[in-house]
């Protein structure tokens, strides 16, 4: 059977995995349960999509249809699972992610825990339980090819995780670091500072994003605006999430209602 043109789970981590070895790959964040959405998200010419199941709206119920929408659009996206546990991580690639973001990743162990629930043996513990092997060419690739396929992402985002750096970012299967910086400032005693306001946290946060360098492995950033995504490219990260969907929406509905009015900014 011909694998080649029916792989988007493959072509979407590949795509993802070379925009960062090339500079930088710029993605989109997925909170908004509708498939029309969804749709639209995956149509556009980012580099990667990640549904939020952790702070999002979605839940493993609507995930199915989302990533079939998504599919439709050629794309397959990553998700940021609710927890580091092996269900979580199996259910999300089972149903079609390109790979996983796993929250709150404190020590090497928790980041090859979540590393091994992405693969199959010998390399993994990830049970066999192909989701679409009767509906779709792809829905059953071969174990090793899946095992290669997939991005395991996991997110340094306490003091712990902190202290764990090096023996985190050299965790085989492990094949980058989501700097999630809400939760770091908040973990390591920054408050609701942001890395513009203090240059600790700044710094904390170049430091994560250099280990990754040296490892070769993708260094992710959660932006909060096109800028700060912008200005992290420039200083090594390679996997910057540019915008959310709601606030998307949100920003272009204030804006048409400005111009309509005839104003440049309208406050909400």
């Amino acid at each position: 059977m011909d694998y080649t043109t029916h792989r988007s789970a493959a072509r979407s981590a590949d795509r993802l995995r070379a925009a960062s070895l090339d500079g930088a790959a710029f993605g989109i964040w997925s909170s908004v349960v509708d498939l029309q959405i969804a749709e639209l998200v995956a149509s556009l010419p980012y580099d990667y999509v990640c549904v939020d199941l952790q702070h999002g709206a979605a839940t493993y119920s609507e995930l199915p249809g989302m990533l079939q929408a998504m599919r439709a659009a050629g794309r397959a996206p990553v998700v940021r699972v609710p927890w580091n546990e092996p269900a979580s991580i199996m259910r999300a690639i089972d149903t079609g992610a390109a790979g996983v973001v796993v929250p709150m990743v404190s020590s090497a162990r928790e980041a090859a825990a979540a590393a091994r629930a992405c693969r199959f043996p010998p390399d993994g513990t990830r049970s066999w339980g192909p989701m679409w092997g009767d509906i779709r060419p792809d829905g059953a690739l071969p174990p090793e090819q899946q095992n290669s396929d997939v991005l395991c992402l996991v997110m340094i985002e306490t003091s712990a995780g902190v202290d764990a750096l090096e023996e985190i970012v050299r965790t085989p299967g492990v094949d980058g670091i989501y700097i999630g910086p809400n939760d770091l400032a908040l973990a390591c005693g920054y408050g609701r500072l942001t890395y513009r306001e203090d240059t600790a946290l700044e710094s904390l946060i170049q430091r994560i994003v250099d280990a990754c360098r040296v490892a070769g492995s993708i260094a992710g950033l959660h932006c909060s605006d096109p800028a700060m995504a912008r200005d992290w490219s420039t200083r090594g990260a390679t996997m910057l999430t540019v915008s959310q969907d709601t606030g998307l929406l949100a920003d272009a509905g204030l804006k048409a209602l400005a111009q309509a009015r005839g104003r440049s900014v309208l406050d909400p």
